[in-house]
């Protein structure tokens, strides 16, 4: 299992608060297990989460269609 970290961690690589991390979480948009009160994230997580937001491409690789 790739390694994990915790949502401080989570939050410095994204260079985004806490709170925005547990919100992806909680929204589904990021994917993380429980640990007592902590929540755990796989790095694979934030950079496909990363790499989706900033380029807008779909998890899979593939770009959304632009229309024309």
């Amino acid at each position: 299992m790739p390694p994990s970290g915790p949502s401080r961690q989570v939050a410095s690589v994204m260079r985004v608060s806490q709170m925005t991390v547990y919100r992806l979480v909680h929204n589904g948009h990021l994917p993380a297990i429980r640990v007592g009160r902590a929540f755990r994230v796989r790095d694979q997580a934030v950079h496909e989460y990363l790499r989706e937001s900033y380029l807008g491409v779909e998890v899979g690789g593939e770009r959304p269609s632009d229309g024309a």
